[in-house]
């Protein structure tokens, strides 16, 4: 088991449950070093104070809150443990509700609570049973790092997982950065990304891979053993500020999202649009003429015909 980040309790009504927090996610980022280019010696930060010029060691840096302008008061760790808080040891269960009123952008870090020593499996088992009938979350509070936080408790594949929220008040309005609602979208186009949308839909995510990743450590691997460095991928998006037929972006989305899956023909479930009334004149009209032509050419044909024919009749006699 990965080392554990915290341990407290939970704090359900009148029943504690011991337990650990581990993280639930690995870092697997490919992470660099600063060195000195000109003999790749590792460049380091020094932890200077700005009023002594002096390098500190870190037994001698401390937190401390501005409160005016050249006036700062230190605040100790120890003086922050014994704060008179009832989170400061527990993750406290403040309510539950049902799992899809959570807003997903509050929605930060997620950590896997362990049942802490033997006497914390028999609550934990029943926590864990009770989130599982009754299909809803718990919402609790706890403290950790230097503050409060607003905690969400949730099962996944019998474990219990914390997930660190958003305090409301943190999570910014989206009316800036929202779309003016008198922009009009043609329901042809909603429904055609209605299809890319169903095309495109799968039912397992772990397929997806880190490709940058994988591009970088190839890069590394090259270098380490001097080889040629990979080709450059083919960047195939349009150009900034290039305006981009919708529907026609639309359709060509759909045949690709197709022939990815190996749908093409009888099998494919996605079609195109419905072509417009004026489209619809004119296909029709391009039908008529070809069906004139197509029998101008048969009366042509069967005239021709029938001069050969005449023709051999006579040569016989």
């Amino acid at each position: 088991m990965p080392r554990p980040l915290w341990a407290g309790a939970i704090s359900f009504g009148l029943v504690t449950i011991p337990v650990k927090i581990v993280s639930a996610t690995e870092d697997r980022d490919v992470h660099f070093h600063r060195v000195h280019l000109s003999d790749m010696g590792r460049v380091r930060t020094r932890k200077v104070c700005e009023l002594d010029d002096q390098v500190v060691s870190q037994d001698e840096i401390g937190k401390g809150y501005e409160i005016a302008k050249d006036e700062t008061v230190p605040v100790t760790d120890e003086e922050l443990e014994q704060m008179p808080l009832p989170t400061a040891k527990a993750i406290a269960i403040a309510a539950f509700v049902d799992a899809d009123t959570i807003d997903p952008i509050r929605i930060s870090d997620s950590y896997y609570l362990a049942a802490d020593g033997q006497v914390a499996a028999k609550p934990y088992t029943l926590l864990r049973k009770a989130l599982e009938r009754s299909s809803k979350v718990a919402v609790a509070k706890f403290a950790w790092h230097g503050r409060e936080r607003l905690g969400l408790l949730r099962i996944r594949e019998g474990a219990i997982v914390l997930h660190s929220m958003k305090w409301p008040d943190e999570v910014r309005n989206p009316d800036d950065v929202a779309v003016p609602h008198e922009v009009e979208v043609g329901e042809e186009e909603i429904e055609q990304a209605l299809q890319l949308a169903e095309q495109m839909t799968i039912e397992d995510l772990s397929g997806f891979r880190d490709e940058y990743r994988e591009a970088l450590e190839d890069i590394i691997a090259a270098k380490a053993e001097g080889k040629p460095l990979p080709s450059p991928a083919e960047d195939g998006k349009a150009e900034k500020g290039e305006v981009v037929d919708l529907m026609a972006a639309l359709n060509a989305s759909v045949k690709a999202a197709e022939e990815s899956r190996g749908e093409r023909g009888e099998d494919a479930t996605v079609h195109e649009m419905r072509p417009s009334k004026k489209t619809t004149k004119k296909t029709t009209a391009k039908k008529a003429a070809s069906s004139k032509g197509a029998a101008a050419r048969k009366t042509t044909s069967k005239k021709t015909a029938g001069k050969k024919a005449a023709s051999k009749r006579r040569s016989a006699s």
